[in-house]
């Protein structure tokens, strides 16, 4: 991986495409070495896989701490909520306050909180250690999308962008594996405690690591704090999130109903006083100038069927591999395992896939996926349901992992090569909420045609209409593609 890297502050020419390094807060910038960037990869894996571990261990919460349904529900969306809530907000801290700073406070934050939920004596403590837990990931993990953006250029930023999306997809996977490892292996007799516990000594790692090895950056202007503006995005975002992560298991009642018809209004909201505020020549949370730009808008419109499929996909795949063919959560676990490791070695060909085909990358990864989509159709409706084996699975999901894989970098190069490094931090947290936003959108919708199906037209029909809605957005996506440019900055 050193091959890769070259100095700081020379010019680089990269496919038809000269980029040059720009200050951020010196004429003079410190690059991201190595080091570095493996740090800030640590510190991205540990909010996205204590995301998606905490699911395997949700049986043996509810029976060592006597928790009732919606008491679980509230220790996953906890933390989905307050995690995307303030990522703007932690985008935004960084760009004024240093981004290694925020890094170092969000790991340490990390840590404790992990500490904090492996010693909970009772569910209500666990449900407030873990909504802290998303805060604190909320403000390491815009750092490290914005360091990138901020320390590298050229090719080092292509790979380093490039692993950074495979480690968000891998993550998932690691995620349910680790979970059901550790809750299984029963060390100590910890059970479900483990799965906090062991982020502990790998945050004392990453602090450690990134007080030598994270060259430190920040907006040459610091902002002003945007009071009005944090607040509008906050009361919108969480009346998006909070009923699509609750309604469902609560049978969508009225409250969030009224909450999912607030949220455009308080968006509006928002805008109007965030326009307001750039047009006075203040410093608003997310600029409306940054989301007035061509390409970022079609960055952003690229993530709306990655994330919002791949979480459709987890959900109904997980529940298949263990309600509809009787796998254990270690066994499922382990089933995903082809599909990971397809992803991240997919995810490193993502650079030169942009330079031979530039946008069409994207239309060439959304047509892997589709085939992965109808592989796995294809096995699930002509298999011996339900005595289907990981084995016969696995075509299909390697196929999906080579689009995901791919998919994923994709996304993120192409939205941040349109941020200025003076907006990376609050790029960065728009990126990062988009993703998060998805990821609920996709469950609340995708899970929810896919239970209201299976009474019906039995599972296996179920997975199949799922898969071809998300197939439709593939579609969408390979089309997008088309029209993006040759080679992004």
């Amino acid at each position: 991986m050193t091959a890769a890297w070259y100095p700081a502050g020379r010019r680089r020419r990269v496919g038809c495409v000269t980029t040059t390094t720009s200050s951020v807060t010196a004429p003079q910038r410190a690059a991201l070495r190595p080091l570095g960037l493996l740090t800030l990869l640590l510190g991205t894996a540990l909010p996205m896989i204590d995301f998606f571990v905490v699911n395997v261990a949700l049986p043996a919460i509810e029976h060592d701490l006597h928790a009732s349904p919606a008491t679980l529900e509230t220790v996953v969306a906890g933390y989905a909520v307050a995690y995307a809530v303030l990522l703007v907000l932690g985008g935004r801290l960084g760009d004024s306050y240093g981004r290694r700073r925020l890094f170092l406070w969000g790991v340490a934050g990390f840590g404790l909180t992990s500490l904090a939920c492996g010693l909970a004596p009772g569910a209500g403590w666990l449900v407030a250690a873990r909504t802290a837990q998303g805060a604190a990931s909320a403000a390491l993990l815009p750092q490290v999308l914005a360091t990138i953006h901020a320390t590298t250029s050229g090719e080092r930023r292509a790979r380093a962008v490039a692993l950074y999306g495979s480690v968000g997809g891998v993550s998932v996977v690691l995620g349910q594996v680790l979970g059901g490892v550790l809750v299984a292996a029963d060390a100590a007799g910890t059970g479900w405690r483990a799965v906090f516990l062991v982020n502990v000594p790998v945050a004392v790692a990453a602090f450690g690591c990134a007080l030598r090895s994270v060259p430190d950056s920040r907006a040459e202007r610091p902002a002003r704090a945007d009071l009005a503006g944090t607040a509008l995005l906050a009361a919108a975002l969480s009346a998006l999130l909070l009923p699509l992560t609750e309604g469902r298991a609560a049978g969508w009642p009225l409250w969030s109903v009224l909450l999912l018809g607030a949220a455009p209004l308080l968006a509006l909201g928002c805008r109007a006083v965030e326009r307001r505020a750039e047009r006075a020549g203040g410093s608003p949370l997310l600029p409306p100038s940054l989301l007035a730009t061509a390409a970022v808008r079609r960055g952003l419109l690229l993530g709306l069927p990655v994330f919002t499929g791949f979480a459709g996909w987890m959900f109904v795949t997980a529940v298949t591999l263990q309600q509809g063919l009787g796998y254990g959560a270690l066994r499922a676990g382990l089933t995903l395992v082809p599909m990971g490791v397809a992803q991240f070695a997919a995810s490193m060909l993502a650079p030169r896939a942009v330079r031979r085909f530039g946008g069409r990358a994207v239309s060439l990864a959304a047509v892997v996926h589709l085939a992965g989509l109808a592989t796995m159709a294809a096995t699930v409706l002509s298999g011996p349901w339900p005595r289907l084996s990981p084995l016969a699975l696995t075509p299909g999901l390697v196929l999906c992992g080579v689009g995901q894989g791919l998919e994923l970098p994709l996304y993120f190069r192409f939205l941040l090569a349109a941020v200025p490094d003076r907006l990376a931090g609050a790029g960065s947290g728009l990126a990062a909420t988009l993703q998060q936003a998805c990821l609920a959108v996709g469950v609340a919708t995708l899970g929810s045609l896919f239970l209201s199906l299976v009474p019906g037209t039995g599972m296996r029909g179920a997975l199949a209409v799922v898969l071809a809605v998300q197939a439709a957005g593939l579609a969408g996506l390979g089309l997008l593609g088309l029209r993006l440019p040759r080679v992004p900055g």
